[in-house]
């Protein structure tokens, strides 16, 4: 069973881009546009004020006719964020994510935030694991063992 913790090490860049809930919208897509990512933490201070995500522009900016450069991400970020602990599995990620629709799991360890999981991720990962098991049993056929 393979574990949120062991995602986070194999990602190439586990950092997590964040925003301020007084930044503006605009500021957060630009940011989000830079380093090619979908969704960013929402901190106040170190606290977990929300997460951010395209998905959330897309439905409360520019579906109902706000400019990104007045609104502040406090006002269409989603509030209730879903979060993962290091320990959990990748079982319990993929559940969780499809129950409730969502691409981005924030890893929250001792009340902090250390990391961030997407979809992309996960199947990543499962992606892997059939390859490494597909190659084992090509061995185990072929008597390469």
């Amino acid at each position: 069973m393979t574990t949120v913790a062991e995602i986070l090490r194999s990602k190439n860049n586990a950092q997590v881009h964040c925003v301020a809930p007084t930044d503006t919208v605009l500021k957060a897509l630009r940011l989000m546009a830079e380093k090619g990512i979908g969704a960013l933490m929402v901190l106040d201070g170190e606290k977990i004020a929300g997460i951010f995500t395209e998905r959330d522009y897309a439905r409360k900016v520019v579906l109902l006719g706000r400019s990104s450069g007045d609104t502040p991400v406090s006002e269409i970020m989603t509030r209730a964020v879903r979060f993962v602990h290091p320990g959990q599995s990748t079982e319990e990620c993929m559940a969780l994510m499809t129950e409730n629709r969502l691409r981005h799991l924030p890893v929250v360890e001792d009340g902090r935030l250390v990391g961030l999981v997407s979809i992309g991720d996960l199947v990543k990962h499962v992606i892997s694991q059939q390859q490494f098991v597909i190659e084992q049993m090509e061995q185990y056929i072929t008597g390469g063992w």
